[in-house]
């Protein structure tokens, strides 16, 4: 049986917080519940960026019982004028006792103002409680907030061998229905989905979220140094916006081309590949705070060589194929063992007959 204390309530606001994950934008995903009386008297989410914060919307349903009440918040209740008003400045107005806020908020122009202000209002402020739990939650936000870089997630389906696909270049399906299922949830939480032209070339995905309910469709970036992309490409049909990252080596006609056909076509760099680096950059300006990698080796081992990725998600199949078969990783590597790249804070999930091993590569 669970206990009701205030961490039963902080992971009820977390949970509700949880539900609008891949909805928010390059907002974090917060959650807020208001009890007055041993009662529950409101439940909020942030929904959509630009519109209501999480405590405005538990705030509205606890109307006058807000006054004497706790609030549970996952993050800390914001202090500045964006695209809303202050939350810290609401939650004073209704007259709230006490407020349990799990972290601090690391926007610069947050980043502590919010509970000092609650403080100074006479309100008593408990910071920290699931506060791992929250950070977890918002990990995209938590980076992007700070570095103007989107959170870079590889995620891959490989065998027991690490194979991607069989010698002839087979990959359908390596992972049974359950895991794919997880894949289409993951597109629907990440702002944007990043592949290679090989990929492009190879299987002509669409790139959309493809769930048993409606589901968001992130923006499609395909990384291709000489634009072969071909003007039939599923990527380019409208479902959802694309991005075409290039070099300065790619044919001027063509960038003009793409760019008639919709694409957003971003030159990154003066050199004959893609500069990694520049496109996160060019990336994070259009306000994509995460990105799904669902590329083949060579940019899966580019992305990591160059320090660009934050986490891993490996989907494990019960299966071998042996032989030249791709890897999900290409890079020259180290020569000792004891250089290779380490991956910290492993997790394992199960899904049908297949398990996802989820991880962050260490920073060297």
């Amino acid at each position: 049986m669970e206990l009701i204390n205030d961490e039963f309530y902080m992971r009820l606001a977390l949970n509700a917080a949880a539900g609008t994950a891949g909805q928010t934008g390059t907002n974090p995903a917060v959650g807020c519940v208001v009890v007055k009386d041993g009662r529950i008297v409101g439940l909020g989410a942030h929904l959509k960026r630009g519109e209501g914060h999480a405590e405005v919307h538990a705030l509205n349903m606890a109307g006058g019982n807000a006054r004497g009440a706790t609030a549970y918040v996952t993050l800390e209740p914001c202090s500045h004028y964006g695209r809303t008003p202050p939350c810290c400045e609401r939650l004073i107005r209704e007259g709230v006792a006490r407020v349990v806020v799990a972290t601090a908020d690391p926007n610069p122009v947050v980043a502590g103002r919010g509970i000092e202000r609650l403080r100074e209002a006479g309100i008593a402020v408990d910071v920290g409680l699931l506060g791992e739990e929250s950070r977890k939650l918002n990990e995209a936000f938590n980076k992007y907030i700070v570095t103007g870089l989107p959170f870079v997630t590889i995620k891959t389906a490989v065998t027991l061998d690490g194979k991607i696909a069989t010698r002839t270049g087979s990959s359908k399906w390596i992972t049974g229905p359950e895991a794919r299922e997880a894949v289409h949830t993951l597109r629907h939480r990440n702002d944007a989905i990043m592949v290679g032209i090989g990929t492009v070339l190879a299987d002509d995905p669409e790139l959309t979220t493809r769930l048993s309910v409606p589901g968001l469709h992130p923006v499609r970036i395909v990384v291709d140094s000489t634009l072969r992309i071909p003007d039939s490409a599923r990527v380019l049909n409208g479902a959802a916006p694309t991005i075409v990252l290039t070099s300065g080596r790619a044919p001027e006609a063509r960038i003009e081309s793409l760019r008639g056909r919709g694409a957003d076509v971003v030159v990154c760099g003066d050199g004959p590949t893609v500069d990694l680096r520049a496109a996160l950059e060019a990336i994070g300006k259009r306000e994509i705070g995460s990105v799904l990698v669902e590329g083949g080796g060579g940019l899966n081992g580019s992305l990591l060589e160059a320090g660009l990725v934050d986490k891993l998600m490996l989907f494990y199949a019960p299966k071998l194929v042996g032989g030249a078969a791709p890897s999900a990783f290409s890079f020259a590597g180290p020569d000792l063992m004891e250089e290779a790249l380490k991956v910290e804070n492993v997790s394992i999930e199960r899904y049908g007959t297949d398990w996802c091993v989820t991880g962050y590569p260490a920073r060297r």
